[in-house]
């Protein structure tokens, strides 16, 4: 009976302690951490969009699912805070930083692609700069060119895009005509300026609804409407080239391996490109000749592919034309879908945006085209 009892009081004291509940808590948390913090580093990420900028495709408050898979991987080049970047960008540790590494991805950066990218000009580690999203349309080796609004690929004129915004001249044929804000809503706008004598109007829409707008009684002419004014050339890229964000270029777009003569005319477009994202120390010694990392020479070979970003709400995006090509360390992912969508104004979820695909390449599919400054349909 002794043993029997003896051996019990062992087996009770052999077993190990119950874990108090606010351990358990603890452990349940730090285990959801490493595991959110391992998928938003190797398979996606989610951002939102804070401005206009892609409009009507993306909309303000739209909530991104980002894959890191497609284009693959990039590995962390520096420590930071754990979900830091949500309180302050600068919340990482200035040492140590790591080389640039990017596993093999399943797809590549395509034309028409909307891309998350980090900022190329902001002052900081690559992967701690500002967080951008803007849709490909310049590839590597691509000459891209905008003339009067219309964008040209190697001399090939690219569609407005289906569901991208841009500015119109609407002329009317009779002044005394008002446009009911039904009629505008019907058409997704939401910009509507009349002019001061009632001849001419100016609204903001996608090039579908200009189309529609144009098929109206009361409507003589939709016209693009250019920019032409020359505050805008110090603030292009690059500055002081006769530049608008609507006459624009043609601007060769660097690709790895390709090798490209410095003179006058390139060295403004490349030099960037040369100091600040393939870190070589570069300076002119001539007009024709110039100095990379104490070298003598009058050309230069690229070391990685770059992209040239816009915006879909083209004439309100801050994009490629300002600041520059991307470069491939830049990208993060590829946007696939809105995960969820809010509206501020009205201070509710907007339902039929929740799990909707973005779309890439097909957005320039089946949409008009602008013909000599004239809107016209597909195919025509």
């Amino acid at each position: 009976m002794a043993d029997r009892s003896s051996s019990r009081r062992r087996s009770r004291n052999d077993a190990p302690p119950q874990k108090s509940e606010l351990r358990q808590w603890i452990e349940a948390i730090v285990v959801a951490v490493v595991v959110v913090l391992v998928i938003r580093t190797f398979f996606f990420d989610l951002f939102r969009i804070p401005t206009p900028s892609m409009e009507n495709n993306l909309l303000v408050g739209d909530y991104l699912f980002v894959s890191k898979l497609h284009y693959g991987t990039r590995l962390p080049m520096t420590l930071a805070v754990p979900f830091g970047s949500a309180f302050s960008p600068n919340l990482y540790l200035d040492n140590p930083r790591f080389p640039y590494v990017r596993l093999p991805g399943f797809g590549s950066v395509e034309r028409g692609d909307a891309v998350v990218f980090n900022l190329p000009p902001d002052d900081a580690p690559i992967d701690r700069k500002m967080h951008y999203i803007k849709r490909v349309v310049g590839m590597p080796g691509d000459t891209l060119a905008v003339s009067d609004k219309a964008v040209s690929i190697n001399s090939d004129r690219l569609s407005m895009g289906q569901g991208m915004q841009y500015f119109w001249v609407v002329r009317k044929s009779d002044p005394r005509y008002q446009v009911s804000r039904s009629e505008l809503e019907e058409l997704g706008i939401s910009a509507w300026r009349e002019g001061p004598n009632g001849e001419v109007a100016r609204t903001q829409a996608t090039a579908e609804a200009a189309l529609q707008i144009r098929s109206w009684d009361w409507v003589d002419a939709v016209e693009p409407l250019i920019l032409n004014n020359a505050n805008y050339d110090a603030n292009m890229y690059p500055p002081n080239q006769g530049y608008t964000p609507d006459n624009y270029g043609p601007i060769a777009i660097p690709a790895a391996g390709t090798t490209v003569t410095l003179n006058e005319d390139t060295w403004p477009v490349y030099e960037p490109v040369i100091t600040e994202y393939e870190g070589h120390a570069a300076r002119p010694m001539t007009d024709s000749t110039y100095a990379i990392d104490g070298e003598e020479t009058t050309e230069y070979t690229f070391e990685q592919d770059y992209y040239f970003m816009l915006g879909d709400n083209r004439d309100d995006s801050e994009d490629s034309r300002f600041w520059g090509f991307v470069p491939h360390d830049h990208i993060v992912g590829k946007a696939l879908f809105t995960y969820f969508s809010w509206d501020a104004e009205s201070t509710s979820p907007r339902f039929n945006r929740i799990l909707r695909p973005i779309q890439d390449a097909e957005v320039f599919e089946s949409a008009p085209y602008l013909r000599d400054g004239e809107l016209v349909e597909t195919g025509e």
